[in-house]
């Protein structure tokens, strides 16, 4: 049975068609899998594990059935998100994984990332990602009242479209040289991440005959790496229906 990556589906009420694609999943393909891992930007916006939209309650409850069935299911921060907590963990059954984290893959060592930390090229970003890591500033957060951080959730997502639209595209990208030296770290020859929206298996020279797999979001068409057994794998793009 396969291993599963996806990443980037910014599950979101006004995308409805996403989260059929991605319940869809759960109920079938998943079931068959010996494990689900989300990178990172799981849903568009986080603003605590309190939020009583609907669709964190189907969401959870779908991710807990498939957990139940014995899929083991893992959940990674991304910078849309980095606020899930344990208790979105429990009601789930995900268990939350550290970024960056090194997973044994039918015993093979494999580099797991969200991505948005290889940005470094994008200070200004990199600036907001070390704020918003910091345990006081999530604590303060998550203070405010319910309605008061989905505006703030709101207000950064706008801020953030207007940033990005006026950076160069090579800014927004992995920095190769980061890519380098969190894979020599780590101690491995693959890393699987997200974020950028590039989705590709990319060669690398260093660590020699390493490579990267970026995987894509979930729009008009969804990605998902499939990583079998005997170490083959691939990158697949499937139709999302309207």
């Amino acid at each position: 049975m396969p291993t599963l990556f996806i990443s980037d589906l910014h599950l979101d009420p006004s995308r409805p068609a996403v989260t059929r694609a991605f319940l869809d999943l759960l109920k079938g393909e998943a079931t068959k899998a010996d494990a689900l891992y989300i990178l990172g930007d799981f849903f568009e916006a986080w603003v605590g594990d309190d939020d009583d939209n609907p669709l964190i309650a189907e969401v959870s409850s779908a991710l807990k059935a498939l957990s139940d069935s014995g899929t083991a299911c893992y959940i990674m921060h991304g910078n849309r998100d980095f606020l899930i907590g344990e208790a979105f963990c429990l009601q789930s059954g995900c268990t939350l994984l550290a970024d960056p984290f090194v997973a044994e893959l039918y015993g093979k060592p494999v580099l797991l990332m969200h991505g948005d930390s290889l940005c470094t090229g994008d200070e200004g970003y990199m600036a907001f990602r070390a704020q918003a890591r910091s345990p006081e500033w999530q604590q303060q957060i998550l203070a405010l009242p319910l309605d008061d951080r989905r505006a703030l959730a709101k207000q950064l997502r706008e801020s953030s479209m207007e940033a990005n639209s006026n950076k160069a595209e090579d800014i927004m990208d992995v920095t190769p040289a980061e890519v380098i030296n969190e894979m020599e770290q780590a101690g491995v020859d693959l890393l699987i991440h997200g974020h950028t929206h590039r989705p590709a298996i990319h060669d690398l020279d260093n660590p020699a005959s390493s490579k990267r797999i970026v995987l894509g979001d979930w729009h008009d068409t969804g990605w998902l790496l499939r990583y079998l057994e005997d170490g083959e794998y691939s990158l697949e793009e499937f139709a999302i229906a309207p």
